[in-house]
Protein backbone atom coordinates (compact mmCIF):
# COMPACT_ATOMS: atom_id res chain seq x y z
CA UNK A 1 0.00 0.00 0.00
CA UNK A 2 3.40 2.19 0.92
CA UNK A 3 4.31 1.92 -2.68
CA UNK A 4 0.73 2.48 -4.32
CA UNK A 5 0.47 5.68 -1.92
CA UNK A 6 3.64 7.12 -3.04
CA UNK A 7 3.80 6.33 -6.43
CA UNK A 8 0.08 7.29 -7.32
CA UNK A 9 0.76 10.72 -8.51
CA UNK A 10 4.15 9.59 -10.45
CA UNK A 11 2.54 6.85 -12.39
CA UNK A 12 -0.51 8.63 -13.46
CA UNK A 13 1.66 11.51 -15.13
CA UNK A 14 3.65 9.33 -16.99
CA UNK A 15 0.41 7.45 -18.25
CA UNK A 16 -0.29 10.57 -19.55
CA UNK A 17 2.93 10.80 -21.24
CA UNK A 18 3.21 7.48 -22.03
CA UNK A 19 0.08 7.77 -24.23
CA UNK A 20 1.56 10.64 -26.49
CA UNK A 21 4.41 8.50 -27.65
CA UNK A 22 4.48 7.94 -31.28
CA UNK A 23 2.84 4.63 -31.97
CA UNK A 24 4.75 1.92 -35.18
CA UNK A 25 2.43 2.86 -37.42
CA UNK A 26 3.36 6.64 -37.43
CA UNK A 27 6.91 5.73 -38.06
CA UNK A 28 5.73 3.98 -41.03
CA UNK A 29 4.17 6.80 -42.37
CA UNK A 30 7.40 8.97 -41.34
CA UNK A 31 9.62 6.76 -43.35
CA UNK A 32 7.28 6.84 -46.39
CA UNK A 33 8.29 10.69 -46.14
CA UNK A 34 10.51 12.38 -48.57
CA UNK A 35 12.18 15.19 -46.94
CA UNK A 36 13.19 16.96 -43.30
CA UNK A 37 10.75 19.26 -43.86
CA UNK A 38 8.02 16.62 -44.49
CA UNK A 39 8.78 15.11 -41.22
CA UNK A 40 8.77 18.71 -39.47
CA UNK A 41 5.23 18.98 -40.86
CA UNK A 42 4.09 16.21 -40.16
CA UNK A 43 5.19 16.09 -36.26
CA UNK A 44 3.90 19.78 -36.49
CA UNK A 45 0.68 18.03 -36.90
CA UNK A 46 0.20 14.65 -35.53
CA UNK A 47 2.77 14.59 -32.44
CA UNK A 48 3.46 15.89 -29.04
CA UNK A 49 6.21 17.96 -30.37
CA UNK A 50 3.80 20.24 -32.11
CA UNK A 51 3.79 23.41 -29.60
CA UNK A 52 7.65 23.63 -29.48
CA UNK A 53 8.17 22.88 -33.30
CA UNK A 54 5.93 26.30 -33.44
CA UNK A 55 9.01 28.37 -32.71
CA UNK A 56 11.02 27.18 -35.22
CA UNK A 57 11.15 28.98 -38.61
CA UNK A 58 9.93 26.97 -41.27
CA UNK A 59 11.89 28.78 -44.10
CA UNK A 60 15.10 28.29 -42.45
CA UNK A 61 14.50 24.59 -41.22
CA UNK A 62 17.65 22.56 -40.24
CA UNK A 63 17.61 18.97 -39.08
CA UNK A 64 18.95 20.02 -36.18
CA UNK A 65 16.78 22.58 -34.77
CA UNK A 66 14.55 19.84 -34.87
CA UNK A 67 16.82 17.50 -32.87
CA UNK A 68 16.97 20.05 -30.30
CA UNK A 69 13.26 20.20 -29.83
CA UNK A 70 13.51 16.59 -29.48
CA UNK A 71 16.13 16.23 -26.88
CA UNK A 72 14.60 19.43 -25.17
CA UNK A 73 11.18 17.27 -24.84
CA UNK A 74 13.28 14.57 -23.58
CA UNK A 75 14.30 16.92 -20.59
CA UNK A 76 11.11 18.49 -20.12
CA UNK A 77 9.68 15.53 -19.28
CA UNK A 78 12.41 14.58 -17.09
CA UNK A 79 12.05 17.61 -15.01
CA UNK A 80 7.86 16.58 -14.90
CA UNK A 81 8.71 13.39 -13.53
CA UNK A 82 11.26 15.06 -10.96
CA UNK A 83 8.73 17.14 -9.79
CA UNK A 84 6.29 14.45 -8.56
CA UNK A 85 9.11 12.53 -6.96
CA UNK A 86 9.41 11.99 -3.40
CA UNK A 87 13.12 12.90 -1.91
CA UNK A 88 14.06 9.11 -2.46
CA UNK A 89 12.88 9.62 -5.83
CA UNK A 90 14.78 12.46 -6.65
CA UNK A 91 18.17 10.22 -5.76
CA UNK A 92 17.36 7.94 -8.18
CA UNK A 93 16.70 10.38 -11.49
CA UNK A 94 20.14 12.12 -9.60
CA UNK A 95 21.80 8.61 -10.59
CA UNK A 96 20.10 8.37 -13.78
CA UNK A 97 21.25 11.75 -15.08
CA UNK A 98 24.57 10.48 -14.80
CA UNK A 99 23.85 9.40 -18.60
CA UNK A 100 22.94 12.40 -19.82
CA UNK A 101 26.03 13.87 -18.68
CA UNK A 102 28.25 11.26 -20.40
CA UNK A 103 26.31 11.66 -23.43
CA UNK A 104 26.88 15.72 -23.26
CA UNK A 105 30.68 15.16 -22.62
CA UNK A 106 31.01 12.79 -25.47
CA UNK A 107 29.72 15.39 -27.85
CA UNK A 108 31.86 17.63 -26.62
CA UNK A 109 35.00 15.07 -27.20
CA UNK A 110 33.93 14.47 -30.68
CA UNK A 111 33.81 18.16 -31.40
CA UNK A 112 37.45 18.87 -29.96
CA UNK A 113 38.89 16.03 -31.72
CA UNK A 114 37.30 16.13 -34.87
CA UNK A 115 38.09 19.73 -34.90
CA UNK A 116 34.62 21.39 -36.40
CA UNK A 117 34.36 24.44 -37.92
CA UNK A 118 31.25 24.84 -36.63
CA UNK A 119 30.85 26.30 -32.57
CA UNK A 120 29.39 24.07 -29.79
CA UNK A 121 25.64 24.29 -30.00
CA UNK A 122 24.98 23.11 -27.07
CA UNK A 123 23.96 26.55 -25.21
CA UNK A 124 20.40 25.20 -25.53
CA UNK A 125 21.03 22.51 -23.00
CA UNK A 126 22.10 25.16 -20.29
CA UNK A 127 19.18 25.59 -18.29
CA UNK A 128 18.65 21.71 -17.92
CA UNK A 129 22.21 21.55 -16.72
CA UNK A 130 22.66 24.07 -14.13
CA UNK A 131 19.54 23.35 -12.23
CA UNK A 132 20.35 19.30 -12.23
CA UNK A 133 23.90 18.71 -13.27
CA UNK A 134 27.63 19.95 -11.21
CA UNK A 135 28.99 20.50 -15.13
CA UNK A 136 29.36 23.66 -16.38
CA UNK A 137 27.62 24.08 -20.32
CA UNK A 138 29.69 27.65 -19.91
CA UNK A 139 33.08 25.63 -19.27
CA UNK A 140 32.56 23.00 -21.52
CA UNK A 141 31.52 25.48 -24.58
CA UNK A 142 35.43 27.32 -24.02
CA UNK A 143 37.27 24.10 -24.45
CA UNK A 144 39.18 23.93 -27.94
CA UNK A 145 41.37 20.80 -27.39
CA UNK A 146 40.81 17.90 -24.92
CA UNK A 147 43.19 19.47 -22.11
CA UNK A 148 41.52 22.27 -21.97
CA UNK A 149 37.89 20.18 -22.22
CA UNK A 150 39.16 17.54 -19.02
CA UNK A 151 40.22 20.75 -17.34
CA UNK A 152 36.94 22.29 -17.61
CA UNK A 153 35.37 19.19 -15.84
CA UNK A 154 38.03 19.30 -12.92
CA UNK A 155 35.19 20.06 -10.36
CA UNK A 156 32.59 17.14 -11.55
CA UNK A 157 33.17 13.23 -11.19
CA UNK A 158 34.15 12.78 -14.57
CA UNK A 159 37.79 14.15 -14.00
CA UNK A 160 39.65 11.93 -12.26
CA UNK A 161 38.96 8.97 -14.50
CA UNK A 162 39.74 11.51 -17.75
CA UNK A 163 42.55 13.01 -16.12
CA UNK A 164 44.06 9.33 -15.82
CA UNK A 165 43.76 9.05 -19.05
CA UNK A 166 45.12 11.94 -20.81
CA UNK A 167 48.31 10.92 -18.98
CA UNK A 168 48.85 8.07 -21.65
CA UNK A 169 49.91 8.80 -24.81
CA UNK A 170 48.40 8.41 -28.22
CA UNK A 171 44.29 8.60 -26.35
CA UNK A 172 41.93 8.41 -29.09
CA UNK A 173 37.86 9.31 -29.37
CA UNK A 174 37.37 5.41 -28.46
CA UNK A 175 39.44 5.96 -25.62
CA UNK A 176 37.89 8.45 -24.23
CA UNK A 177 34.32 7.11 -24.99
CA UNK A 178 34.92 3.49 -23.64
CA UNK A 179 36.38 5.54 -19.93
CA UNK A 180 33.33 7.50 -19.60
CA UNK A 181 30.72 4.14 -20.57
CA UNK A 182 33.05 1.96 -18.32
CA UNK A 183 32.54 5.13 -15.32
CA UNK A 184 29.05 5.24 -15.89
CA UNK A 185 28.13 1.71 -15.57
CA UNK A 186 30.89 0.82 -12.88
CA UNK A 187 29.46 3.75 -10.51
CA UNK A 188 25.73 3.10 -11.47
CA UNK A 189 26.18 -0.26 -10.26
CA UNK A 190 27.63 0.36 -6.93
CA UNK A 191 25.98 3.67 -6.28
CA UNK A 192 22.58 2.28 -6.55
CA UNK A 193 22.72 0.27 -3.39
CA UNK A 194 23.18 3.47 -1.38
CA UNK A 195 20.00 4.98 -3.41
CA UNK A 196 17.32 1.90 -3.70
CA UNK A 197 16.38 -0.36 -0.92
CA UNK A 198 14.12 -4.02 -1.27
CA UNK A 199 12.32 -4.22 -3.84
CA UNK A 200 12.92 -1.15 -5.66
CA UNK A 201 16.77 -1.91 -5.68
CA UNK A 202 15.68 -5.93 -6.87
CA UNK A 203 14.00 -4.24 -10.22
CA UNK A 204 16.70 -1.79 -11.34
CA UNK A 205 19.67 -4.43 -10.28
CA UNK A 206 17.65 -6.53 -12.62
CA UNK A 207 17.15 -3.90 -15.29
CA UNK A 208 20.61 -2.49 -14.88
CA UNK A 209 22.56 -6.01 -14.77
CA UNK A 210 20.45 -7.53 -18.55
CA UNK A 211 21.78 -3.98 -19.57
CA UNK A 212 25.44 -4.32 -18.84
CA UNK A 213 25.04 -8.04 -19.79
CA UNK A 214 23.78 -6.99 -23.12
CA UNK A 215 26.30 -4.77 -23.71
CA UNK A 216 29.04 -7.20 -23.15
CA UNK A 217 27.65 -9.14 -25.23
CA UNK A 218 27.80 -6.88 -27.94
CA UNK A 219 30.27 -5.47 -28.05
CA UNK A 220 32.06 -9.16 -27.83
CA UNK A 221 29.75 -10.18 -31.15
CA UNK A 222 31.21 -7.01 -32.64
CA UNK A 223 34.58 -7.11 -32.06
CA UNK A 224 35.15 -11.00 -33.27
CA UNK A 225 32.99 -10.38 -36.21
CA UNK A 226 33.73 -6.90 -37.67
CA UNK A 227 37.07 -6.68 -36.11
CA UNK A 228 38.80 -9.95 -35.66
CA UNK A 229 40.23 -8.45 -32.35
CA UNK A 230 42.48 -10.74 -30.05
CA UNK A 231 41.10 -11.95 -26.55
CA UNK A 232 43.48 -9.76 -24.64
CA UNK A 233 41.78 -6.61 -26.50
CA UNK A 234 38.40 -7.61 -25.96
CA UNK A 235 38.90 -7.80 -22.29
CA UNK A 236 39.86 -4.23 -21.67
CA UNK A 237 36.33 -3.37 -23.61
CA UNK A 238 34.14 -4.97 -21.45
CA UNK A 239 32.27 -3.69 -18.13
CA UNK A 240 33.90 -5.55 -15.46
CA UNK A 241 30.29 -6.56 -13.69
CA UNK A 242 28.81 -9.74 -14.02
CA UNK A 243 25.23 -10.46 -13.37
CA UNK A 244 23.65 -13.28 -15.22
CA UNK A 245 26.81 -14.58 -17.23
CA UNK A 246 29.85 -15.70 -15.23
CA UNK A 247 33.23 -14.92 -15.87
CA UNK A 248 34.02 -18.34 -17.36
CA UNK A 249 31.20 -17.94 -19.64
CA UNK A 250 32.31 -14.66 -20.51
CA UNK A 251 35.58 -16.18 -20.62
CA UNK A 252 34.48 -18.96 -23.10
CA UNK A 253 32.40 -15.86 -25.63
CA UNK A 254 35.52 -13.75 -25.62
CA UNK A 255 37.99 -16.52 -26.09
CA UNK A 256 35.86 -18.30 -28.87
CA UNK A 257 37.59 -19.46 -31.87
CA UNK A 258 34.90 -18.82 -34.66
CA UNK A 259 31.63 -17.34 -34.83
CA UNK A 260 30.17 -20.52 -34.53
CA UNK A 261 31.72 -21.44 -31.29
CA UNK A 262 30.81 -17.86 -29.91
CA UNK A 263 26.85 -18.87 -31.11
CA UNK A 264 27.15 -22.02 -29.02
CA UNK A 265 28.58 -20.24 -25.98
CA UNK A 266 26.50 -17.61 -26.37
CA UNK A 267 23.48 -20.14 -26.46
CA UNK A 268 24.38 -20.67 -22.63
CA UNK A 269 23.21 -17.33 -21.79
CA UNK A 270 19.94 -16.37 -20.39
CA UNK A 271 19.67 -14.05 -22.88
CA UNK A 272 20.13 -16.04 -26.47
CA UNK A 273 16.29 -16.43 -26.77
CA UNK A 274 16.28 -13.04 -27.66
CA UNK A 275 19.06 -13.48 -30.28
CA UNK A 276 17.68 -14.31 -33.10
CA UNK A 277 20.91 -14.47 -35.89
CA UNK A 278 18.16 -15.59 -38.47
CA UNK A 279 16.04 -12.24 -38.21
CA UNK A 280 16.93 -9.60 -40.37
CA UNK A 281 17.96 -7.64 -37.37
CA UNK A 282 21.14 -5.48 -36.80
CA UNK A 283 22.94 -7.05 -33.32
CA UNK A 284 21.87 -3.05 -31.54
CA UNK A 285 18.52 -3.73 -32.53
CA UNK A 286 18.26 -7.25 -30.78
CA UNK A 287 19.68 -5.57 -28.05
CA UNK A 288 17.03 -2.87 -28.01
CA UNK A 289 14.27 -4.82 -28.44
CA UNK A 290 15.83 -7.06 -25.35
CA UNK A 291 15.57 -4.62 -23.42
CA UNK A 292 12.49 -3.36 -24.30
CA UNK A 293 10.96 -6.65 -23.03
CA UNK A 294 13.02 -6.45 -19.83
CA UNK A 295 11.89 -2.83 -19.03
CA UNK A 296 8.41 -3.27 -20.02
CA UNK A 297 7.96 -6.92 -17.96
CA UNK A 298 9.12 -5.59 -14.83
CA UNK A 299 7.01 -2.49 -15.19
CA UNK A 300 3.97 -4.91 -15.76
CA UNK A 301 5.23 -6.69 -12.86
CA UNK A 302 5.54 -3.75 -10.53
CA UNK A 303 3.34 -0.41 -11.80
CA UNK A 304 4.02 1.63 -8.69
CA UNK A 305 7.76 1.38 -8.62
CA UNK A 306 11.20 2.78 -10.09
CA UNK A 307 10.23 0.48 -13.08
CA UNK A 308 7.57 2.75 -14.07
CA UNK A 309 9.95 6.08 -14.41
CA UNK A 310 13.02 3.91 -15.77
CA UNK A 311 10.49 2.57 -18.57
CA UNK A 312 9.46 5.44 -19.62
CA UNK A 313 12.62 7.90 -19.89
CA UNK A 314 13.64 4.43 -22.40
CA UNK A 315 11.32 4.87 -24.24
CA UNK A 316 11.08 8.36 -24.80
CA UNK A 317 15.06 7.77 -25.50
CA UNK A 318 14.51 5.33 -27.86
CA UNK A 319 11.48 7.58 -29.75
CA UNK A 320 14.42 10.35 -30.36
CA UNK A 321 16.67 7.62 -31.55
CA UNK A 322 14.26 6.45 -34.15
CA UNK A 323 13.17 9.80 -35.03
CA UNK A 324 16.84 11.23 -35.49
CA UNK A 325 18.11 8.01 -37.63
CA UNK A 326 14.56 8.47 -39.84
CA UNK A 327 15.83 11.86 -40.13
CA UNK A 328 19.18 10.86 -41.16
CA UNK A 329 17.69 8.17 -43.59
CA UNK A 330 14.90 10.50 -45.71
CA UNK A 331 17.76 13.10 -45.73
CA UNK A 332 20.10 10.18 -47.91
CA UNK A 333 16.91 9.28 -49.72
CA UNK A 334 16.97 5.62 -48.32
CA UNK A 335 13.89 4.03 -49.21
CA UNK A 336 10.96 3.73 -46.62
CA UNK A 337 11.70 -0.46 -46.33
CA UNK A 338 15.36 0.85 -45.99
CA UNK A 339 14.54 3.61 -43.58
CA UNK A 340 12.50 1.13 -41.18
CA UNK A 341 15.63 -1.33 -41.60
CA UNK A 342 17.85 1.21 -39.95
CA UNK A 343 15.34 2.61 -37.22
CA UNK A 344 14.28 -1.14 -36.15
CA UNK A 345 13.20 -2.31 -32.99
CA UNK A 346 10.13 -1.58 -31.25
CA UNK A 347 8.84 1.57 -29.84
CA UNK A 348 5.96 0.29 -27.68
Amino acid sequence: MGNLLVYSGIVTKIRAMEARLLKPEQFEEIAGLHSVPEVFSYLKENSSYADALEAIDEARLHRGDIEKVLTLSLYQDYQKIFAFCSLDQRRFLKLYMKRYEIDLINYCFRIVINHYSQPFDIDYKRPFFDKYSSISIERLIESRTTDELVENLKDTEYYLPLKRLQDRQSVTLFDYDLTLDLYYFSTIWKERKKVLKKKELEIFTHDCGSQIDLLNLQWIYRAKKYYEMPPVHIYSLLIPIHYKISIDLIKELVESANMEDFFAAMAKTSYSHHYDFEQHLTIEQMYTNCLYHLYTADKRSNPYSIATINTYLFLKEGELRKLTTAMECIRYNLTPGETLAYVGGITQ
